[in-house]
């Protein structure tokens, strides 16, 4: 196992306003590293492209990839791995806020340590939600959460008990329902891809209000 994960960073400009980190998916248990051929990684760069892109490198974009595959129980791998990453990126930005969008276990992993100092949103994509899923670390941030209602791998309806959770703890959040969506994403990509990205540059950068979202049934 690698000492680190691999952690790419894009900055365009010099001092960028805010950053954002980005978290693929993996799977339950798996020690085996993660190639840079993963597709799961491979997913999320056109979520890292877009997000430069709209923001014209006002946000310096840093993409993860995990050391391995698996959340593996107790160990929570990739929560040491973001953690890691968070560390690194608030000693190179310091004082800019940091969004995260993670996808599947990448978005449970970002929830969980979304109550880093540094981060002040957190954008989780059909994320893998157990019910047990602590809520409390995410007190003061904002939070977008967006499921397909075609998914199988992940439970939209436990997304939405989350999102209740969060509601309930007086926490900012948005549920939204992507109709017809699996858990790739790829059917209507460019509508995920622009989810994340326009909340990260309204929570990031005081942008409007994303109109992708205003599309999309939103459960309140």
């Amino acid at each position: 196992m690698p000492a680190h994960p691999h952690l790419s960073v894009s900055a365009p400009r010099r001092n960028p306003r805010a950053v954002a980190l980005i978290l693929h998916g993996g799977r339950e248990h798996g020690q085996m590293e993660v190639p840079p051929t993963s597709l799961a990684y491979l997913r999320m760069m056109p979520f890292a492209m877009q997000i430069l892109a709209d923001t014209r490198g006002e946000v310096a974009v840093a993409v993860i990839r995990f050391r391995v595959r698996g959340w593996n129980g107790a160990e929570m791998s990739p929560v040491a791995d973001a953690t890691w990453a968070l560390d690194r990126l608030a000693e190179r930005f310091p004082g800019r806020p940091i969004g995260l969008v993670g996808h599947s276990m990448g978005g449970r992993t970002a929830l969980r340590v979304g109550g880093h100092p540094a981060v002040t949103a957190v954008t989780g994509l059909a994320p893998w939600l157990p019910l047990t899923e602590p809520t409390g670390q995410l007190a003061g941030r904002s939070v977008l959460l967006v499921h397909g209602t075609d998914d199988r791998m992940t439970d939209p309806d436990g997304t939405a008990r989350f999102a209740e959770r969060l509601r309930a703890d007086g926490t900012p959040v948005r549920f939204l329902r992507m109709p017809g969506e699996g858990h790739s994403m790829v059917r209507r990509a460019h509508r995920w891809h622009g989810l994340a990205s326009g909340f990260l540059q309204e929570t990031l950068l005081g942008a409007p209000r994303n109109p992708y979202e205003t599309a999309l049934e939103t459960d309140t």
